[in-house]
Formats: structure tokens, C-alpha cells, sequence
């Protein structure tokens, strides 16, 4: 059973979000946790509880890591805490190639144990039937194009797209499939600008773009990119807002050297048999 969810009807809803093609770009961060879905909710249209939590939270190479249990845990901490936002949950890698009868059910189970609003998976003309049965089932679904994180290994590495003129033709065959699937927003990712420009352009629903162009219906990141969180490399379309890796560090040596040096915990910091009712 879904969590119990409050402030559910001041939600952004996809069609919302579907209205928004054209008009004043869509704000994305990725988000896998309460605490985080909390801070964010506020500020964002759209919150993204990505299948990079399999990198980012459970340190996995590549997002393959993800099941479905784990999207689904975290898809409900988000729902816990966010109220405003439309939130989506990524599909993980196996759950939704083999067929549509399975895509319907993985996407089911995610929402029925969630209450989120969307889907998202990843991939164009090859999972068109997919998207189509999700949508027709009942359950909005994002796209995902362009560089396509689930096949990196096959792909042999993260390459960006719309280099060669097959490539951007692919692509384009991608997004209309994509779109006349019936998803009502698609995600662009690891693109040459002027390609995903010209897509978003091309088709009738709002793209969000992640290394892709500014001419996107809006724009998408990993959070923990975003807040300098990422141990390992940063992708160089991102731009970190906020040095948190300092800022924790920082917390974790003054504390290390407080406890060594016995300042740590102080008066203020212990109980006394004269401390009365006071609280922990």
C-alpha cells in the first residue's frame, strides 16, 4: 500500500507539467531521500528520484545497480517528504524491455507502492509499445533519449549523441516515438545542443534536458552534483552551486579533534541528577 501522503492534491500534475512546452522552463533535481525531498519541494516543479541512487547513495558503478525494491523505497521517503512537487521514479534496467506486459507491471507496482505521479524509462522506438501500454494502463510516463545511462555498458562508456547525421536522425526517430506513445514530457540527455534544440523544437511535448541545451522546456541535474556532494568525477555540464564536501569535512574534523581533545561534549551537552525534566 502506498504511504499516506499529505497536501496530494496541490500537487503538480503532469498535465501541468505537459502544459508547460513552450512556457516558463520546468525546474528538475533528482531526489532519493525525506531530507532532501524536503529541502527541494519547494523551489522545484519536479522532483526526480533517479536510478542514479544506485551511484550517487549506494555507490554502484553505473545506475545497472538499481532494482526495483530499491527505486520503490526510495520513491516513498520522497513521497514522505515533498507535498508540491510531481514526483517521478526511474524504471530500473529490467523491468520493462522484455515486453509490455512486463513494463505494466513494474510501472503498477512502483505507483500502487508509492503514490507517485510518473514513470520514466529510458530508451525511443524500442520501447514505444512499452510506453504506450504504461500510458494506456493509467500511468504517465517521462522519456528518456539521448544518452541512455542503462546502456552504458553496452555502449562501452558514456558517449554523447548527435555527432553523425545517423545519430541525429535516430534521435529524432526516438522522440516521435517517444511522443506519439503518448509520454507527456521527455527527458534529453548527453546531446549536442544544437540537436536537442532542434528536438524540442520538432516535438509537441516539453523536453528537460541534462548536457543537452538551454532551449529545452527545462533543465534537470543530480542534486548531489549540483550541492559538490559527488566523490568521484563531476560531468562537465554540470554546475555546482554549493561546496557540501567542504562544508561536511569540515564539521567531521572539528568534531574528530573536539572529542580528542575532551571538549566534546561540553556542560551544555550532558544531563545532571539536577536536570529536572529537560528533554534530550
Amino acid at each position: 500500500m502506498a504511504p499516506e501522503l499529505s497536501a496530494t492534491d496541490a500537487r503538480i500534475s503532469v498535465d501541468a507539467i505537459r502544459d508547460r512546452k513552450g512556457g516558463v522552463p520546468i525546474v528538475c533535481l533528482t531526489a532519493y531521500t525525506y531530507p532532501i525531498a524536503r529541502l527541494l519541494d519547494e523551489h522545484v516543479d519536479l522532483l526526480l528520484v533517479g536510478d542514479s541512487v544506485a551511484m550517487v547513495l549506494h555507490g554502484y558503478k553505473t545506475t545497472l545497480g538499481a532494482s526495483l525494491e530499491m527505486m520503490i523505497a526510495h520513491g516513498q521517503a520522497v513521497m514522505r517528504g515533498s507535498a508540491r512537487a510531481c514526483v517521478v521514479i526511474d524504471m530500473p534496467a529490467g523491468t520493462y524491455e522484455d515486453s509490455a506486459t512486463q513494463a505494466v507491471a513494474s510501472a503498477r507496482r512502483i505507483v500502487d507502492e508509492t503514490g507517485c505521479q510518473a514513470v520514466k524509462l529510458e530508451g525511443g522506438v524500442d520501447v514505444a509499445a512499452q510506453i504506450a501500454a504504461i500510458v494506456a494502463a493509467g500511468i504517465p510516463v517521462m522519456g528518456h533519449i539521448g544518452l541512455q545511462p542503462q546502456s552504458v555498458e553496452s555502449e562501452g562508456g558514456y558517449k554523447i549523441k548527435g555527432r553523425t547525421e545517423e545519430n541525429v536522425a535516430a534521435l529524432f526517430r526516438d522522440a516521435t516515438a517517444v511522443e506519439q506513445a503518448g509520454a507527456f514530457s521527455v527527458v534529453i540527455e548527453g546531446t549536442v545542443e544544437n540537436v536537442a534544440a532542434d528536438i524540442t523544437r520538432h516535438i509537441s511535448i516539453p523536453t528537460v534536458g541534462i548536457g543537452a541545451s538551454g532551449d529545452c522546456d527545462g533543465q534537470v541535474l543530480v542534486t548531489d552534483d549540483m550541492i559538490g556532494l559527488t566523490v568521484d568525477r563531476v560531468p562537465k555540464f554540470v554546475k555546482q552551486y554549493a561546496d557540501l564536501r567542504s562544508v561536511i569535512s569540515g564539521a567531521a574534523k572539528d568534531y574528530a579533534a573536539e572529542v580528542r581533545d575532551r571538549t566534546f561534549p561540553g556542560p551544555g551537552h550532558v544531563f545532571t541528577a539536577t536536570s529536572g525534566k529537560d528533554k534530550a
